[in-house]
């Protein structure tokens, strides 16, 4: 509404201007109403449906490890499809009890103001903005959980923590997050200056949403008042670090596909078959609402540092799962690197550096990216397309189904193993066989051959 009433006043500036035949002010008022219109639209539903995630891991995507030289790359991240971006901690790491040279993104020392070794608040509003222009939403890794040990609140609040029986502030039970301090939501004062601090961020510095550390750590009531109070500001993004439905049904937007997640390594090490992935469709239907979404990733900060790299854990099924992430209900993400064909860990508390170099991957994750974002038989929202299991002659092997909305459709078959499997199915008609480009024309009983981990992605539009 305000951009609205803006370019009301401006036309009506340009009409009084043309009169006068002040060409400078019309052309200043010009550029003013082109700034408009180029301004992101809000967080909608709408947006969701075809959208890519992007987590960016600022320290190690370059060798300077700084918001300028990333935002260099968001026109990059447009080119691949993406509609979120995801920016690890900004925050300034405390330095007591740290881990490592650097010390973890996740032991914030304040909330308010951005980490200096990747640059000023200056150059992070500068990031925000190239994203926004380049029609991208940007949400920020928020840490509800736990603080570092230099954070301001140890001194001036220290009933803001848990502490033991001896009366000593502790990190988090059951964890070896010794480098953090955990947060007592027992405080109300604690939680009210929580959500001041991320008021801040969407309020000044125009981000839309928060990615939000171990949600199913923090109580529930919380993060259904945070949200509540965010949105007041304006609509938002809200992703959990997170699978249980609670969440997503007290203010998120997605959650984890975590159990998901863990299938698809299982398979590709001939650990489980199809048969798992099955049920796994099945318990997503039973336990999550209609328009809960889920993020379908390979890899992310945790899973890369910590398990290990795709091709550890995916070796020669990798490119099928990457494929799998995007034709599957919910919303894929790609991490920092991925699109690099990035095949090492990186570290987690010191330097390390992303070699950007393209390969396999990016073309890949651009037509996915392509196909995600233009065909409705892959929305993924609060209003998915439709998910069927196609049935083969060898459905312990073989994954097909159909995805299906606005008279677009869209099929997956791929060879879930890493033998060659000859099989028949039902898919007849004809189709584009969209990652090479071809026609396919299925017929009824018709024999179809597959090579280890081989795949096709159909499309037939309206």
């Amino acid at each position: 509404m305000k951009n609205v009433t803006l370019i009301i006043f401006v036309l009506g500036v340009i009409f009084s201007c043309r009169k006068a035949k002040n060409e400078k002010i019309i052309a200043k008022v010009e550029t003013i109403v082109e700034e408009v219109k180029k301004q992101i639209a809000p967080v909608s539903n709408g947006m969701m449906e075809n959208a890519v995630i992007y987590e960016a891991n600022i320290r190690q995507y370059s060798e300077e490890g700084s918001f300028k030289e990333f935002a260099k790359d968001i026109p990059v991240l447009k080119e691949l499809g993406i509609k979120i971006l995801w920016i690890m901690p900004v925050y300034p790491i405390s330095t007591t009890k740290s881990k490592g040279s650097l010390g973890s993104y996740y032991a914030v020392s304040d909330y308010t103001k951005v980490n200096p070794e990747f640059g000023t608040i200056e150059d992070f509003r500068e990031l925000v903005k190239t994203a926004h222009d380049n029609g991208i939403y940007v949400i920020l890794d928020w840490v509800a959980n736990h603080t570092g040990w230099d954070h301001v609140w140890l001194k001036q609040h220290p009933e803001f923590y848990t502490k033991n029986e001896k009366g000593e502030i502790t990190h988090t039970p059951d964890t070896d997050w010794t480098d953090v301090a955990d947060l007592n939501y027992d405080n109300i004062a604690m939680r009210a200056e929580m959500i001041e601090a991320m008021k801040y961020w969407v309020k000044e510095e125009g981000v839309d949403g928060f990615r939000c550390d171990v949600a199913g750590m923090v109580p529930i009531d919380f993060w259904n008042q945070a949200i509540a109070e965010l949105k007041k500001i304006k609509p938002v993004f809200m992703l959990a670090e997170g699978w249980e439905p609670e969440l997503m049904k007290n203010g998120f937007d997605m959650g984890y596909g975590w159990d998901t997640h863990h299938i698809m390594n299982h398979i590709a090490k001939a650990e489980n078959t199809v048969a798992a992935w099955d049920k796994r469709m099945k318990q997503v239907d039973s336990l999550y609402a209609a328009d809960d979404i889920l993020m379908n990733f390979t890899s992310n900060h945790d899973e890369n540092s910590w398990n290990g790299t795709v091709h550890e854990r995916m070796g020669a099924a990798k490119e099928l799962f990457a494929a799998l992430s995007y034709l599957t209900p919910g919303m894929p993400l790609i991490y920092s690197g991925q699109e690099y064909d990035m095949d090492k860990r990186l570290l987690f508390f010191d330097k390390d550096t992303i070699s950007k170099k393209k390969g396999v991957f990016y073309p890949l994750y651009k037509k996915l990216g392509k196909l995600k974002n233009e065909n409705p038989a892959l929305h993924g929202g609060k209003y998915a397309a439709s998910y069927t299991r196609i049935k083969t002659s060898k459905d312990d092997k073989v994954l097909a189904f159909k995805r299906e909305k606005d008279g677009n459709t869209v099929i997956f078959i791929a060879n879930m193993t890493k033998e060659s499997v000859t099989f028949t199915g039902r898919f007849e008609g004809e189709f584009k066989n969209y990652i090479s480009g071809t026609s396919f024309k299925g017929r009824q009983d018709q024999k179809h051959e597959f090579a280890p981990w081989q795949y096709y992605i159909l499309i037939k539009n309206k």
